[in-house]
């Protein structure tokens, strides 16, 4: 192995941890593969309230990353086996992108026995090159800086709930980013940031959940609010000491149409105190100001919102859909500045198709428009 470069190596232990996982669920993958048929057939989710696992390839395209090819491994199932609970979803997806970026992302929403406890999470290994433009909603377009990166983050909320469909527990949150290297591409007028050298960062806090979703995967009707307090010091171990306070709201209700959906979402995060550039309040990205590049506009406190109708499908169609959609969000040294801050625009079209019927799982091609350009989005399932 020696002779190996490095990324061959990086990606062996990806590959490698995909297997793992196939081989730990391998009698389920045998049952897949022994009738295919149920992948895309109704019969898939049985009324026996059975979990379900499901391997399947992915393809992507975002300004990010370019195209991207990757791998989910997706485990659905039911505390106790029993439908009366929550359905609970735990996925990891491994990618790798025509940018030289690759990664491991976990993610999970596990709903216990009469959903009385509530873990919500993500963890993520990836080495992901991106575009640094500056601080500021004034940031240039034409100035700006490939950061090259290697960066994990554990995130977990441990819930319990205290009323209906409303949680409330502890939560915590590690960031480490190490082996950056910021390497100017044109004549730039900023100095380096906060946690340009790299940083780790421990964050924990308090969080209150309120969701009565049903598919979180495509939500058709339901009010998922977050609000989570999170402070990051030196007496954690962190490199950078601030505090975190961050919102997020979305709202999904039928629309002209049983099958339609209008969905909406709002959010904020505040950071006050010493913020490393890579836990700044980003704009851009798949899901919130799509069209902007992620991290064009960046600063500690960021301001957004979107809206988004779905015909899924069209009335005559059983699989084909579309999408319109409309964002605007700004970013702010202080909370207060916001108020003041120039906020940008974004919208777009998309098409959607109806991939794993019994899922209610669509793949979506979304194109975005901004005034700097336009984005173009390939995902398997919804942005928000």
């Amino acid at each position: 192995m020696g002779n190996v470069p490095m990324l061959s190596k990086r990606l062996l232990i990806i590959l490698f941890f995909n297997l793992v996982i196939v081989v730990v669920n391998g009698q389920k993958l045998k049952e897949f593969i022994a009738d295919k048929k149920e992948f895309f057939s109704s019969k898939f989710e049985d009324s026996s309230g059975k979990s379900n696992f499901l391997v399947y390839p992915t393809l992507a395209f975002t300004p990010e990353t370019r195209t991207e090819i990757g791998l989910v491994n997706l485990f659905l199932f039911y505390a106790k086996n029993d439908k009366k609970n929550r359905l609970s979803e735990i996925n990891t997806f491994s990618f790798y992108t025509a940018e030289k970026q690759y990664g491991v992302w976990l993610d999970h929403a596990i709903y216990g026995a009469g959903e009385k406890w509530f873990f919500l999470g993500k963890g993520k290994f990836q080495y992901f090159p991106m575009k640094y433009y500056g601080i500021g909603i004034g940031a240039p377009e034409e100035g700006y800086a490939v950061v090259n990166n290697t960066n994990v983050q554990l995130r977990e909320r441990v819930l319990r709930k205290v009323k209906r469909n409303l949680f409330v527990g502890a939560e915590f949150d590690f960031q480490k980013m190490y082996n950056v290297t910021f390497t100017k591409t044109n004549p730039v007028n900023y100095d380096y940031p906060s946690g340009y050298k790299g940083s780790s960062n421990m964050g924990v806090g308090m969080g209150l959940v309120y969701d009565n979703r049903k598919n979180v995967m495509n939500v058709r009707e339901g009010l998922f609010a977050e609000l989570a307090f999170l402070n990051y010091s030196s007496s954690l171990g962190s490199t950078n000491s601030f505090r975190s306070t961050q919102l997020d709201v979305r709202y999904f209700r039928k629309g002209i149409n049983p099958k339609d959906v209008l969905a909406l979402q709002g959010s904020a995060l505040l950071n006050k105190g010493d913020a490393p550039f890579n836990q700044m309040a980003m704009m851009g990205g798949e899901s919130m100001m799509r069209g902007y590049y992620l991290g064009r506009f960046r600063d500690k406190n960021m301001l957004a919102t979107q809206a988004e109708y779905r015909f899924l499908p069209f009335a005559f169609s059983n699989r084909w859909g579309a999408a319109a959609f409309v964002s605007g969000a700004t970013v702010a040294p202080t909370a207060l500045n916001l108020l003041s801050s120039q906020f940008k625009m974004a919208g777009g079209i998309g098409a959607r198709y109806l991939i794993f019927k019994s899922k209610d799982i669509f793949v979506r091609f979304d194109v975005a428009f901004t005034r700097e350009g336009n984005g173009y989005y390939f995902f398997i399932g919804e942005a928000f």
